[in-house]
């Protein structure tokens, strides 16, 4: 699973940073074109909403991947170390159940005919491939913090 979890996070990064380069070139054509040329692109604005949300599932996978999500730590820094295990133990377990249930929806949500359709009013755009950002980066997520999970009871095991 790690070895899974690894090479997703690699293609994450590669495709974020194509992403935000991308989205950057479009954001800047924008100004110059609407600014110094005075003639708008019109499609510039929904490209670049649509990769910013790409952008933000793949960040919130590889945040999860890396454990750098927010948490509030105060009473595990004077807890024992069994203790903090269980805790993270528990808390990934918990986001799995909640990753679960948002994987159910996303996947039927995209895939229901009102979504495969649909088409962004700019570039025309069918509307599942933006919105499938959803379901793709839960399951990147989850598949990293099924990992990180196995990883912390194998750890666990060792000792």
């Amino acid at each position: 699973m790690k070895a899974l979890s690894d090479f997703i996070s690699a293609v994450e990064k590669y495709v974020a940073v194509v992403l935000m380069f991308a989205m950057a070139v479009i954001v800047a054509l924008a100004v110059v074109f609407r600014y110094v040329l005075g003639a708008p692109l019109s499609w510039a604005g929904e490209v670049s909403i649509f990769l910013l949300i790409w952008v933000s599932f793949i960040g919130g996978s590889l945040g999860l991947k890396y454990r750098s999500q927010a948490a509030v730590t105060i009473v595990l820094e004077y807890a024992t170390a069994k203790a903090r295990k269980m805790v993270g133990i528990m808390g990934h377990v918990l986001m799995l159940a909640f990753l679960a249930v948002m994987l159910y929806y996303s996947y039927a949500w995209v895939l229901s005919p009102g979504v495969a359709f649909q088409k962004s009013t700019a570039i025309l755009l069918p509307m599942w491939i933006p919105f499938s950002a959803v379901p793709i980066g839960l399951t990147c997520a989850a598949i990293h913090l099924l990992s990180n999970l196995i990883g912390m009871i194998r750890e666990e095991e060792a000792h």
